[in-house]
């Protein structure tokens, strides 16, 4: 697994096209953040651009959320570790079979990516997962489906801030926490549902925040880092 550059925010890339991505990665640091980069960037621009953005000195979280059988889960997990990525992730409700898969075929290569599963998306209520035959609450989903990745031998999960508390006294201090649905006092929710501040999600055990618009869409997308990241810090002391 890749050594870490100590930093908790990853900073999520969730542009229409590379040009504004490059435009704020020029601003920022490798040691200042790590980088997303999902579905939509991935869908436009491909291996090329996330090979770029790891040439630049950046960890990148390739949040694809890969959820297939299992050969192809793990196949998918292996062609996304070829691209030197810190972090990729799977869907927990894959299975636990899903999981191991992907585990196997990671640790075959040696030196690997963090991998993590997503339990519950951070955008759905308790009235959403009841629609789609899920019993119980978000947060009763969210530790049932870590417990499951956890005993696969996944690297942690990710998780909305609200679980943390829970899942970080139920399941130790070595599983990793990867907390999107994170935005400062006062800023809008956008579409998540299930949210806390940045100072507040580390408190309550988060080990990494996913943050997109309240950096991304900032007036001063630096200065919106510095001072998230000051909170960050404070919160950790």
């Amino acid at each position: 697994m890749q050594q870490p550059n100590g930093s908790r925010i990853i900073v999520a890339l969730d542009f229409p096209e590379a040009a504004a991505a490059f435009d704020l990665i020029g601003r920022i640091a490798p040691d200042q953040c790590r980088l997303k980069i999902g579905k939509e960037m991935f869908t436009r621009l491909g291996p090329d651009f996330v090979r770029e953005v790891v040439a630049r000195g950046f960890d990148v979280f390739l949040d694809l959320k890969f959820h297939d059988i299992p050969n192809t889960v793990a196949a998918s997990c292996a062609a996304a570790a070829e691209l030197g990525v810190w972090m990729i992730n799977v869907h927990a409700s894959g299975g636990r079979r899903m999981m191991e898969a992907a585990r196997e075929r990671l640790e075959v290569a040696g030196a690997r990516p963090m991998l993590v599963a997503v339990t519950i998306l951070t955008s759905l209520s308790g009235e959403d997962i009841a629609e789609v035959g899920f019993q119980g609450t978000p947060e009763e989903n969210v530790l049932r489906l870590a417990r499951v990745a956890q005993e696969a031998g996944l690297d942690g999960v990710v998780c909305s801030p609200r679980e943390t508390g829970a899942l970080r006294a139920r399941l130790g201090t070595d599983f990793r926490l990867v907390t999107p649905g994170v935005r400062p006092a006062n800023s809008a929710d956008d579409d998540q549902r299930r949210v806390m501040t940045p100072g507040d999600a580390i408190r309550a055990g988060a080990n990494y925040l996913v943050i997109g618009r309240p950096i991304t869409a900032a007036a001063n997308p630096t200065e919106a880092l510095r001072r998230i990241a000051a909170e960050v810090s404070q919160a950790s002391a």
